[in-house]
């Protein structure tokens, strides 16, 4: 069993910063890709995020140059994060963590619960 606790959504005003977190627990042999995903109202969900676990980075456009993901998984702590600068109306969403890795003895691809991002004009 796999749990993800995200942290860190609220609301903000544009051009501001927010800093999400997600805290991975569980049965853990391995974490592969982490990354963070955002569905907005009436809209598909999209990557924002994702770092695999040599630390290469993939960014969607829209948010390149403003967000930075980053993980730690030293001392067991298995925490993604996501840096969120400049912020604008368009960045308002519910921000997903997924994970994807290994227990001992299956393969994972599992999702946060979600935490809502509002940025006001």
């Amino acid at each position: 069993q796999v749990q993800l606790v995200e942290s860190g959504g609220g609301l903000v005003q544009a051009g501001g910063s927010l800093r999400l977190s997600c805290v991975v627990s569980g049965s853990i042999f391995r974490i592969n890709t982490m990354g963070w995903y955002r569905q907005a109202p009436g809209k598909q969900r999209e990557l924002v995020a994702t770092i695999r676990s040599d630390g290469t980075t993939n960014y969607a456009d829209s948010v390149k140059g403003r967000f930075a993901i980053s993980r730690d998984n030293a001392n067991a702590k298995n925490t993604v994060f996501l840096q969120m600068n400049s912020l604008k109306p368009e960045d308002t969403a519910v921000y997903y963590c997924n994970v994807m890795g290994a227990t001992s003895w299956k393969l994972f691809d599992d999702w946060g619960q979600g935490t809502q991002v509002t940025v006001s004009s």
